[in-house]
């Protein structure tokens, strides 16, 4: 498979996706409709990082806009004769080529990618770490986050990013963010919500299973727990991310910047052309299907009780927080992801929504270790990183 896009400095210790602007790198986010986009600045975070001394080693390939499963709609990815979706990013870390790399969680990409890939992955709580420089596609959700090996190296390069940044409206006030990977798991309530291991394979319940048996013999006491909202979160979210995504990509119109259809009659004509031409089949769904929802006579059925449903999302699993630390879940239906015919990708991505919507549509933070998917309360990092640490030391 095709990992980067463009390389930048060999020796670089973190890739970035191509979501994640670099100054004069090009920057596609997947996509035809950006190809030969060069930016004039970099994101705060590859600017954080590069202030750290961590050199960027390249640009990683990614999904169109990072609406797909693990990045299988790449206008530049050569992977339509692998049988195996895997992401980019999380293969160049289990292959050692680099210390860590930056992703952006949109639709729960990068946490699949890891699972699939056997790698860690964190999002952080949304507004810890500076989306300015991210190629916007629904910015109520998207949050940059760190693939790698380890929870140890996670929490590295986590505490280099996180903090306030004035150029970015949605970042929250506290400048700095102190992660550790020590807290003691033995004094932890942890819980496993029954109707997501019901519904995956065989394969991610035995992981389950492991996880489950390995950080109870350090002593944590876990519980099953039913928690059915997260089949409203499912839904919420994808009215919420299509609704989003069609606004933000409004502005890929061939007019500004972006892709032009090289034959058009007039004004409308170029319109059409230029997005049909450079999107793939699941960004005109998703855009299509936002439009849908942000109708006059749907959008409140729609999309204004979605945002409704987001507040009772985030308020029962708070719930659960009151008694629990950490809430343990699939991340994904099986261990692995076939190869599927593209158009049906937009059926395909709803259904593994499923897995990661809650922490997609509420920003609280999960993290990805062991194939599992840990989900936390808001500014409690430091509870996953110590729990997928607990265990990865035990194993190394």
């Amino acid at each position: 498979m095709r990992y980067y896009i463009n390389e930048i400095c060999p020796a670089g210790t973190v890739a970035v996706d191509d979501t994640i602007l670099v100054k004069d790198v090009p920057a596609t986010a997947g996509s035809k409709m950006l190809e030969g986009f060069k930016p004039l600045f970099s994101a705060e975070v590859v600017e954080r990082l590069e202030k750290a001394d961590y050199a960027v080693s390249g640009k990683t390939n990614v999904g169109e806009f990072g609406l797909d499963l693990v990045g299988e709609t790449s206008y530049f990815t050569d992977d339509a004769k692998d049988s195996k979706l895997k992401g980019a990013a999380a293969e160049l870390v289990k292959e050692n080529k680099i210390k860590a790399a930056l992703a952006v969680d949109l639709n729960g990409a990068p946490r699949r990618a890891a699972a699939v890939s056997g790698v860690d992955f964190i999002k952080p709580t949304y507004g810890t770490v500076s989306r300015y420089g991210v190629i916007a596609c629904a910015c109520s959700g998207e949050q940059v986050g760190v693939i790698a090996a380890n929870a140890e190296d996670v929490k590295e390069i986590l505490s280099v990013i996180a903090g306030h940044d004035s150029k970015d409206g949605t970042s929250l006030p506290a400048e700095k963010y102190e992660y550790t990977v020590d807290e003691d798991v033995s004094l932890m309530k942890l819980c496993i919500v029954t109707e997501l291991y019901e519904k995956a394979s065989d394969g991610v319940k035995a992981k389950l299973d492991a996880f489950v048996k390995a950080v109870e013999a350090k002593g944590a006491k876990v519980d099953r727990v039913s928690l059915d909202v997260v089949f409203a979160a499912q839904t919420a979210w994808q009215i919420l991310l299509s609704a989003e995504t069609c606004n933000n990509l409004s502005r890929f119109d061939g007019v500004k910047y972006g892709y032009r259809t090289p034959e058009y009659k007039n004004i409308d004509e170029l319109y059409v052309k230029s997005r049909t031409e450079a999107f793939s089949f699941l960004t005109k769904a998703t855009v299509i299907y936002g439009s849908d929802v942000l109708a006059k006579d749907k959008y409140e059925s729609c999309y204004d009780k979605s945002l409704r449903i987001r507040r009772v999302v985030l308020e029962k699993v708070k719930e659960l927080f009151a008694q629990y630390d950490a809430i343990i879940t699939p991340v994904c239906s099986d261990t692995e992801i076939s190869a599927y015919d593209l158009k049906d990708a937009f059926t395909n991505v709803f259904e593994e929504s499923l897995y990661t919507a809650v922490p997609s549509i509420t920003g609280l933070p999960a993290m990805v270790s062991g194939g599992v998917q840990l989900i936390s309360d808001s500014f409690k990092e430091s509870t996953l990183l110590s729990i997928a640490h607990s265990i990865e030391k035990e194993e190394a």
